[in-house]
This record gives structure tokens, C-alpha cells and sequence, in this order.
């Protein structure tokens, strides 16, 4: 049996095998219309979700599975006190997977080393996101072609996006990538992450200035200032619209780049820029859906229809 925690757990070529039946599914539909029938997932969602939540159960519907869990901790046991290593054990006498959100660092970790089944971390607190990161990156594959020689600009919330420390993690294994960090000095990119640039040698530059970078993006993953991170809801009305990308910002930029977000938007992308071509936070929620109808195929150990072999290697998380 195998979880799926922190992308970091995933090789790049099995992230490359995962975005491969991603694209197989997105060609050919009809050939996993039933490859989870009788199976069934788990969605327990600690905290509020609209597009994951609703991405792993359209995930699941479209492979031919079913259903189950809750939306918010307080219609679960958790509201009684019942621990999340309790919940898993519980949950696996129900289920065949579980996908887990959770407002805690960690929490997903305790329910995999808990549970008889495979957990997804569907988002831990300001810690990781791995489906989200699957997402980024079949989003960039094909718009892109592969991940090697970008530069890729990192813009807003920098200290509490998950989203964005998982990609990180995913992108510095892939050859000559640059990072350009665009931040307020109080949303910077935590220390430990930064640590890891440097000690893989890995090119990056801090700036507070999006107008002055993104000229030079391939890519530009923008985030919103999540106010559910904040104590002090002075400080986040302070930093909220720091960075507000426009028509007349992205006239700055280049015909190559694509912009990307994991949703949901405040107010941080102007609508206006919905309709250039080089906006991708759409397609980037479609094609989660997809990668998690891969990896959920992957982790319940069924064949992948193009191959007749198993995608990922069933060994321990």
C-alpha cells in the first residue's frame, strides 16, 4: 500500500508516468469510464474546499467509483474530540482511498501511518499540496512541453502557499530552473524551503517588484493573501492588494509566458486578463481533475489501460 503525502515522494518519472494517463484519459475518456467501479473514496475535508474537494469526487464519479465524507470538521466526529489517527482507522473499514484536508501540518501523515488504505494529502496548513502540484504541473507540461530552462515566477503569499512550496520541491529536480520569488518582506518564502534552493545549487532571486520581473517569466504562478493564514486582520488588510496583475502588467511580459493559479482568486488577477491567451488557471482546475484521476488509478493498483502495467510502485510511503 501507498500514500501520497508530499510530492517530494513521487519520482520524476513517475510524475512523468502520471501525467502520461492523465493525457491518455483526456484523449480517451471512455476507456476509464469504469476502472473503479465497486471502489469507493473517502473525501474528508477538514476545512473548507470548493475546487479540490469537487476535483477528487469528479475525479472518482468519472472513473466509475463512488463517494463518501464530509465537507467541514464540524460534521464529523472530530467535532467530539475523536483524533485523526482514530478517524483513519475508522474511515478505512468504509472505504478503498482516502483524500484528506486538513488545517493542521502533518494531520494527513498521522491518518496514512493510521489508515488500511491509501491517504492523498488534499492540502496540510500552510505545509504541502501535493494534487495541486500534479496539477501545475501537467498544466505546464502542456503548455510548455516539459520543465526544464524556465524561470518561473513565484508572486504574493510566498511564507503560508503550500501550493507554492510543493512546486518548488517538484521543479528543482528538473534541469536549469530559476526561481523569482515576488513577495512583501512579511510573505516571504519560509527559510527551510529556501535552504533547499541553496543547498541544491538552485538559482533564485528575491524582489517586492512584479512590474520589474515579469518581462522575464516563462511562467508566473500567482497566489492570493489567504486571510485564514492571519492572526491579525489588520495585517492582512495591509498586504491583501499588494499585487494586483492587469492588462497593462501583462503588456510587460512576454508572448511565452502563461500565468497560473491554484484558486481561489480574490482579487489578485484582474478579471480582465481572463480572456488572454496566456491564462491558464482554468485549464489548471480541469486538468486536476485529471492527474487525480491518475494517481487515484495509480494508488489503488490498477493496470493503466495504454500499458496493462501499474503506474507507481506499491511500496510503503
Amino acid at each position: 500500500m501507498r500514500s501520497l503525502i508530499d510530492i517530494s515522494e513521487l519520482t520524476t518519472g513517475e510524475i512523468e508516468e502520471l501525467i502520461g494517463v492523465a493525457n491518455d484519459i483526456i484523449a480517451n475518456p471512455e476507456k476509464y469510464s469504469e476502472k473503479c467501479k465497486g471502489k469507493k473514496l473517502a473525501t474528508l475535508f477538514f476545512e473548507p474546499s470548493t475546487r479540490t474537494r469537487l476535483s477528487f469526487e469528479a475525479a472518482m464519479l468519472e472513473l466509475g467509483g463512488s463517494v463518501l465524507g464530509f465537507s467541514e470538521a464540524q460534521s464529523s466526529s472530530a467535532s467530539k474530540g475523536e483524533s485523526v489517527a482514530d478517524t483513519a482507522k475508522v474511515i478505512s473499514c468504509y472505504a478503498d482511498i482516502i483524500a484528506m484536508r486538513h488545517p493542521k501540518e502533518g494531520a494527513p501523515l498521522v491518518a496514512a501511518r493510521n489508515a488500511s488504505i491509501p491517504v492523498i494529502n488534499a492540502g496540510d496548513g500552510g505545509h504541502c499540496h501535493p494534487t495541486q502540484t500534479l496539477a501545475d504541473l501537467l498544466t505546464i507540461y502542456r503548455e510548455k512541453g516539459g520543465f526544464d530552462n524556465l524561470t518561473v515566477g513565484f508572486c504574493g503569499d510566498l511564507k503560508f502557499g503550500r501550493t507554492v512550496h510543493s512546486l518548488i520541491s517538484a521543479l528543482i529536480r528538473y534541469k536549469n530552473v530559476k526561481f523569482v520569488l515576488i513577495s512583501p518582506n512579511e510573505l516571504k518564502l519560509p527559510g527551510y524551503v529556501k535552504d533547499k534552493l541553496d543547498k541544491d545549487g538552485i538559482e533564485y532571486t528575491e524582489t517586492d517588484s512584479l512590474e520589474n520581473s515579469i518581462a522575464d517569466l516563462d511562467i508566473l504562478y500567482m497566489t492570493r493573501v489567504q486571510k485564514e493564514r492571519f492572526f491579525n486582520e489588520e495585517d492582512y488588510l495591509r498586504l491583501r492588494d499588494t499585487y494586483i496583475l492587469t492588462p497593462e502588467k501583462m503588456a510587460l511580459a512576454s508572448d511565452k509566458l502563461r500565468v497560473l493559479h491554484p484558486l481561489p482568486r480574490v482579487n489578485e488577477i484582474s478579471v480582465a486578463v481572463d480572456g488572454d491567451m496566456r491564462a491558464c488557471y482554468f485549464k489548471q482546475v480541469l486538468y486536476g481533475k485529471y492527474m487525480r484521476m491518475a494517481l487515484i488509478l495509480s494508488l489503488l493498483g490498477i493496470e493503466d489501460p495504454q500499458t496493462g502495467k501499474k503506474v507507481l510502485e506499491l511500496r510503503e510511503s
